[in-house]
């Protein structure tokens, strides 16, 4: 047979609006049908479908499982020349079977991760107007404003979207100002989120916010898809946030919002701005502090070190640096019960000039500001060498933002170990050229004592006849499960209370709490039972907090971990159920989700 034999999961929750078990309704047949990227099986049609769905003369006469497509799939993923290739190729295969295209990738994810999204999602996007062939997303302009509520009517009805992806291009992956190609990277994020945490690929949305680019070769290339001016001047561009945002939150009032590789200058003032309006995310600047928090909160329970006493330096002060001190500091205050100007106080941020000290006044970003040191404590030491701030602050955990390959030296990390028994080391720079030292290093250096992390993945490492796994602070095993949580209990703000019950959650998976040989994070392939668990976290956060719009939430462990699996979208072929388009849903009549809207309109 060609559809999984069982569509029953936890029956006990069938009833809910997100559930996944029982056939699905579908209005569609024929070649229509077969055009449904959600809907379509291909040659895993059932004989019973091909009867009712009118799919006879359409298909090949064999009725393959979905094993066998993967497989077949797969061969064909192989043959790809290059990387580039094998992402085109994943991308029209989403465009065809998602389901297919989902499990491709589910079966196959340390490989293919690195194909789907960073680093050859930035290929990708650096050559979006290139290689167009269709659009898939929404896509507004700075310069037509007044359409904007138009535009986002267009997708459905108010409980239609349960996230929103939205991103302006200005820093895509390290690649800087990619202008309206972003929209690649508001797919590929809502991809993972589909992926690693069950989010309904029919209930989201990517975005792309077009005010321009600064990328003189694209203004100067006539293929270029975008607007082919400057970027906006501050006063038109925040105008042009609200308006999205407005607009967002009149079509789509229970959406979660996430917001994605914002240039520097706008990325921290957007968050400040929302966060006690809405509830929406930064990636680059709460994802990547939750988790390097998650791996720090797991070091400190093999440290033992109280949360009272951490001392911190964060070398590289930018969006990600910032972000990290962040989520320490709300760590600090709500483990302390103190004030998050207290917690800052054990924070110490260093950027290309130095330790950031009160007397940078206006070179300080609104994120550095709270992180400056008083001058008079720095009158008779050196606050432009870091290993001269590393004997000073005799840090406990030492953090690398600063993309400075080799910043972390034999010196500075054998100052480290000279004060702390147990140095907290994560050189988090990405791409691995980038990294501030090499994990192999920082074992030699201090003896094996160290405890590690890293912004991308590395081999294992041998040391005194002993092997350690070397932890990747990956980003997808934390910001996932944080949308699902938010999505599930409708959180009208995700406030910092959340973000560090999710930490928690995250940490407790730690395998080095269980084995010190092992990684401080969980491996990106554990990662939807560990959605389940941050996402438990959030929403038992949010109703603590009066958060949660939803109600009827089991409240036991196992009940509510049932419940939220219930709602999480997964890659198998469901039975389908004919329905008359004049009592079918948007779903059932194949319109929702990105790519089904564009064919509706096609």
């Amino acid at each position: 047979m060609g559809t999984e034999s069982s569509d029953q999961k936890h029956p006990q929750f069938g009833h809910l609006p997100l559930a996944t078990s029982g056939p699905q309704e579908c209005a569609l047949t024929g070649n229509a049908l077969l055009r449904n990227p959600y809907f379509n099986k291909g040659s895993a049609f059932t004989a019973e479908e091909r009867e009712t769905f009118k799919l006879h003369g359409l298909l090949p006469s064999n009725v393959q499982t979905l094993e066998e497509q993967v497989e077949r799939a797969y061969k064909q993923y192989c043959s790809r020349q290059d990387d580039l290739a094998k992402n085109t190729f994943m991308t029209s295969m989403k465009e065809q079977n998602e389901v297919l295209y989902y499990r491709l990738i589910q079966d196959h994810l340390k490989e293919m991760f690195p194909v789907i999204y960073t680093p050859t999602e930035g290929e990708a996007i650096a050559n979006y107007s290139r290689l167009f062939r269709r659009p898939e997303g929404c896509f507004l302009n700075i310069y037509d404003m007044d359409r904007i509520d138009d535009n986002l009517a267009q997708w459905g009805a108010p409980d239609d979207i349960d996230l929103i992806v939205v991103s302006d291009g200005e820093q895509i992956l390290g690649i800087g100002d990619q202008g309206v190609g972003g929209i690649l990277i508001s797919i590929a994020k809502l991809v993972i989120y589909t992926l690693c945490a069950g989010i309904h690929p029919t209930r989201t949305l990517p975005v792309v916010l077009d005010a321009g680019t600064n990328n003189k070769a694209f203004l100067q290339d006539p293929l270029y898809l975008g607007l082919p001016k400057p970027r906006a001047p501050t006063q038109q561009y925040n105008t042009f946030i609200d308006t999205f945002i407005r607009s967002a939150r009149t079509h789509h009032p229970n959406a979660y919002i996430h917001f994605e590789d914002f240039g520097l200058a706008n990325a921290r003032t957007i968050l400040d701005k929302y966060t006690p309006h809405i509830a929406c995310f930064n990636d680059d600047i709460q994802g990547t502090g939750c988790v390097t928090l998650a791996a720090l909160t797991a070091a400190l329970h093999i440290t033992r070190t109280p949360w009272a006493h951490l001392r911190v330096l964060v070398y590289g002060a930018g969006t990600a640096g910032t972000g990290i001190a962040d989520q320490i500091r709300d760590a600090i205050a709500v483990e302390t019960g103190r004030e998050a100007s207290d917690a800052a106080a054990q924070i110490w941020c260093v950027d290309k000039h130095g330790l950031l000290l009160r007397s940078d006044g206006e070179r300080l970003t609104s994120a550095q500001a709270s992180y400056a040191r008083r001058d008079e404590d720095w009158t008779h030491t050196p606050h432009t060498d870091l290993l001269s701030i590393v004997h000073a602050v005799k840090p406990h955990v030492l953090i690398g933002t600063s993309t400075q390959p080799g910043a972390f030296t034999e010196a500075v990390i054998r100052g480290m170990t000279s004060h702390v028994p147990r140095p907290v080391i994560f050189p988090l720079s990405n791409p691995t050229r980038l990294h501030e030292a090499q994990p192999s290093d920082i074992f030699k250096w201090t003896g094996g004592k160290a405890l590690i992390a890293t912004g991308s993945p590395f081999p294992p490492v041998e040391h005194d006849g002993e092997t350690y796994e070397v932890a990747e602070c990956n980003n997808s095993v934390c910001f996932p499960g944080i949308g699902l949580g938010a999505v599930l209990c409708r959180t009208r703000l995700l406030s910092p209370a959340l973000l560090v019950a999710a930490t928690r959650a995250l940490a407790a998976q730690a395998p080095a709490l269980r084995d010190p040989r092992r990684g401080l994070v969980p491996d990106v392939t554990e990662v939807r039972e560990v959605s389940v668990r941050v996402a438990a976290a959030v929403i038992r956060e949010a109703g603590r907090e009066g958060l949660s719009r939803v109600g009827g939430i089991p409240e036991g462990e196992a009940e509510l971990e049932g419940w939220i699996r219930e709602q999480m979208w997964e890659a198998r072929y469901r039975g389908l159920e004919l329905v008359g388009r004049e009592r079918a849903s948007r779903v059932a009549r194949g319109e929702a989700g990105a790519t089904g809207s564009r064919l509706a309109r096609e």
